[in-house]
């Protein structure tokens, strides 16, 4: 009796373990741009490597969009953190095959200015700016919102090749005032004496526009969310809890930033992180936030194919991860938005439904100091 016991409890350990590990018949690659894209990702990497995650993933972190464009194309890589126009240029590119699953960065532009003379956009007017990022994201922001502002020709705008190089001129004294993404904003206000955050051009964009400011997004090959649509709502519910990590404890994310190289240094990741803007936001609201911005984008700059073609990229989703998390308080749905999981949530779901539409104003507990307005529904299953 008592060696039946033990062969039993035996096997309940050994079932117990297996439960716990991760689900080894399957590897998902992902990579990551380095910088505000990809620092969401660091705990999961943490995750991975301690066997703690529902599927093994192997992560890398790229510093060039060329090192991701290939391996997702190539198929070497499942899933990605990328800037939202490269994961419209590789939908158009892939026709249709490279989708996008998720929003994971939000606004993350700043200008910066060594002194003291810019206290609103209508203080730019004559004056000259450092930027990077010309013929991308960056420039047709910036553009956007000069142009709203009626200053579109008198500013000055000249580009540098590199943000690095935008942050070396101003604290060398060559420029005076820069525009540029975090981490580089942390860094720069690090480096130069008399350096401020003179403006946040994600609350200039929304002033001006109905369209949700978005940057960053996670794409995915469409062959390998049809082949395994488990794995990734498994990805998604994880990194989700990923980037909310590193938005709550900036200090803990920022050392787990360093080990894995996303920036150089843990301090001025910490510093850096609550000006990121990390986000994890799925299904409809993200195909509307993800339309809207790809139509601005498109609308400053209209001779882009790839822009014009993929202005459906975010709806292209809708029957593959579909609303993961819909109609209840998962991560998927109730970290880009803390009314997801309120009364309206609640109300909507005891009365039977899961389909209603209402719209709501609401601070993002992560925002600099933003208010998002926007639609959130319900599908009814009575």
């Amino acid at each position: 009796m008592k060696k039946l016991t033990a062969l039993m409890m035996s096997l309940l350990m050994l079932l117990l373990c297996a439960a716990c590990a991760p689900k080894e018949q399957l590897t998902v690659n992902v990579a990551a741009m380095k910088g505000p894209t990809g620092i969401g990702m660091a705990q999961l990497s943490s995750l991975a490597e301690e066997g703690k995650t529902e599927y093994n993933y192997s992560i890398t972190y790229a510093s060039s969009p060329d090192e991701v464009t290939g391996g997702l194309i190539s198929g070497e890589l499942d899933i990605a953190a990328v800037p939202v126009n490269l994961g419209a240029v590789l939908f158009n590119k892939t026709e249709g095959q490279i989708l996008t699953a998720a929003v994971n960065t939000l606004g993350v532009l700043y200008v910066v200015e060594n002194g003291n003379s810019v206290q609103s956009i209508a203080d730019l007017a004559g004056r000259k700016i450092l930027a990077a990022g010309q013929g991308s994201t960056p420039e047709y922001i910036l553009n956007y919102i000069l142009d709203k502002n009626g200053l579109a020709g008198s500013v000055e705008v000249e580009y540098a090749a590199e943000h690095a190089e935008a942050v070396t001129k101003l604290a060398s004294g060559e420029a005076d005032i820069i525009v540029v993404p975090e981490p580089f904003v942390t860094t720069v206000l690090s480096k130069a004496e008399g350096a401020r955050i003179a403006l946040d051009l994600t609350a200039e964009w929304e002033s001006v526009s109905d369209a949700q400011l978005v940057q960053g997004c996670l794409v995915v090959r469409k062959a390998f969310a049809d082949e395994h649509p488990e794995a990734l709502k498994a990805f998604l519910k994880e990194y989700a809890s990923s980037a909310e990590y590193a938005v709550n404890s900036p200090a803990d994310a920022g050392a787990l930033v360093e080990k894995y190289g996303i920036m150089a240094s843990a301090a001025l990741a910490e510093k850096a992180i609550p000006n990121c803007n990390i986000v994890c936001i799925t299904g409809e609201e993200m195909q509307v936030m993800v339309s809207g911005m790809l139509k601005v984008l498109f609308d400053a700059n209209p001779k882009s194919e790839a822009l014009r073609r993929s202005r459906r990229v975010a709806g292209a989703l809708a029957n593959t991860v579909s609303y993961a998390g819909e109609g209840n308080n998962t991560a998927l749905s109730s970290f880009g938005c803390p009314a997801h999981g309120g009364a309206y949530n609640n109300a909507a779901l005891l009365a039977g439904y899961r389909r209603i539409s209402y719209t709501h104003t609401h601070r993002l507990p992560f925002g600099p100091r933003n208010r998002r307005s926007h639609w959130h529904t319900y599908r009814q299953v009575k």
